[in-house]
């Protein structure tokens, strides 16, 4: 099902169908949100959990046991329960299953709920742990954004501004497996800005981690328009666009990552796994503005 809010600048679509944003348009009509044309790719925004990238040959052990689970996660998937809805909010939520059990066997609440405010849109993950042993998870965003932003441009006008200097070399990932390999150097970022071409994901993401920045900027220098993104909840943050030249980028905060080439396959084990306790919760968000 799809539901849709709405104030005074901006309406937003959802589909209930892995809880994604499918649509943020301004009181123009113009679509910031990436419109899913499947030449390109054919998501819009889905919800990253609980896994964030792929596993190793699509299979993770957890507690002795062997389970498979797609990139990115089960949820992107799965339909959730409408919670609750304002005029400029919504809330949806998924809960265990024996579908999801079968991939991850955990007893969990996740929350996801969007909430537009007067320069764009905030989205929330709550992620709960209702069962009597401890809960392992990652989770993140991956919202795709139209390129050039309300305007008449290029891709290549575009540039990637962090709101700190940095100085950071990203990791090589394995396109057809999906997996990181920190010990093989990538992009070299020196400095607060990345000038926005399509060769940038050739080989696949931008992934960076423990950024001095909080926010990032996909700006056009010449007339100020664009995306920005606050994402200062999550340790590890992915840019990202697929490797057929679209007229999209995604701008994604992740809890966790990819399974690294130089690790194994113990779940909990994983890099930036969050564990928590039972009848523990805990909360992330990101927001997103319309410059």
């Amino acid at each position: 099902m799809i539901y849709e809010i709405s104030n005074n600048n901006f309406t937003a679509k959802i589909d209930s169908l892995g809880a994604q944003l499918i649509s943020l348009q301004g009181k123009d009509g113009f679509e910031y949100i990436w419109t899913g044309d499947p030449k390109h790719w054919r998501e819009h925004a889905p919800v990253l959990f609980p896994i964030v990238g792929a596993l190793r040959e699509g299979k993770i052990r957890i507690a002795g046991q062997w389970f498979e689970m797609g990139r990115h996660g089960f949820a992107k998937q799965t339909e959730f329960a409408w919670e609750n809805q304002t005029s400029a909010s919504i809330s949806l939520v998924l809960a265990a299953s024996p579908e999801t059990r079968s991939m991850y066997p955990y007893d969990f609440k996740l929350t996801v709920r969007y909430r537009l405010e007067s320069k764009g849109i905030v989205t929330e993950f709550k992620v709960e742990n209702c069962g009597s042993s401890q809960l392992i998870y990652a989770i993140g965003g991956h919202p795709g954004f139209n390129i050039p932003v309300n305007e008449s441009a290029n891709f290549e006008d575009y540039t990637i501004v962090f709101d700190s200097p940095e100085s950071q070399t990203c990791p090589v990932i394995d396109r057809q497996a999906g997996l990181i390999d920190w010990d093989q150097q990538g992009f070299v970022l020196n400095g607060q800005e990345i000038p926005l071409k399509h060769e940038l994901f050739y080989q696949d993401a931008l992934v960076f981690e423990n950024l001095n920045s909080h926010w990032v900027r996909v700006l056009n220098k010449n007339t100020g328009k664009g995306i920005a993104m606050d994402f200062e909840e999550f340790p590890m943050f992915g840019i990202w666009s697929a490797a057929n030249d679209g007229p999209y980028v995604c701008l994604e905060p992740w809890t966790g990552c990819a399974t690294l080439v130089s690790e194994g396959d113990e779940f909990e084990e994983k890099k930036g796994m969050i564990i928590l306790a039972p009848g523990a919760s805990r909360a992330h968000s990101f927001s997103v503005e319309v410059l």
